[in-house]
């Protein structure tokens, strides 16, 4: 992947000011999503990186995470397992409350999700402080996968959400803001 390929996603990204409230800088991916040039550079420099992880499940967080999640995990043969808000899965689930940079959430997976056998990826589209995305990554490892790498399209690097994750997790994005 060229890193031009990358930049032109870059720049379709649009940035909305105070949202969701005041003070925070939005960064929307939406605009990148529906361009069909940028979506296929997503597509093959996210597939690039994990091509060869033997990659068996890709994790995306609701709801931006599901759009290049599942493209992932149809690029690497890999099954695609969603992680909502709580009440939106319809079998028995395990769950996370955390703090983000603008209030608390809980995440939830089904349970029978992940086996002791899968090499898993858990995708966002962008990374910010980390909250959601070390939650992500606790209540995945509680299911005990053999590998969890973690990945972003984008990040926010001055706001150094990488810190608080372990020094063991690898943590991949394709360009940064």
């Amino acid at each position: 992947m060229e890193k031009k390929d990358l930049e032109r996603v870059k720049s379709v990204v649009r940035n909305i000011p105070n949202f969701p409230k005041e003070g925070i800088q939005f960064k929307d991916l939406t605009t990148a999503f529906k361009d069909p040039k940028a979506l296929r550079i997503m597509a093959d420099a996210l597939a690039e990186l994990y091509r060869d992880k033997g990659v068996t499940k890709v994790v995306g967080i609701e709801a931006r995470g599901f759009i290049c999640g599942s493209i992932l995990a149809a690029e690497l043969g890999a099954g695609f397992v969603p992680l909502r808000k709580p009440g939106k899965l319809p079998a028995v689930t395990l769950k996370k409350s955390y703090a983000k940079e603008y209030g608390t959430d809980t995440i939830e997976i089904h349970q029978d999700a992940i086996t002791p056998d899968d090499v898993v990826v858990i995708h966002d589209d962008l990374l910010a402080t980390g909250g959601t995305m070390l939650a992500a990554y606790e209540l995945v490892k509680t299911m005990n996968p053999k590998k969890i790498y973690v990945n972003f399209i984008c990040e926010l690097s001055e706001l150094n959400g990488r810190a608080d994750f372990p020094d063991d997790v690898e943590i991949t994005t394709l360009f940064n803001f």
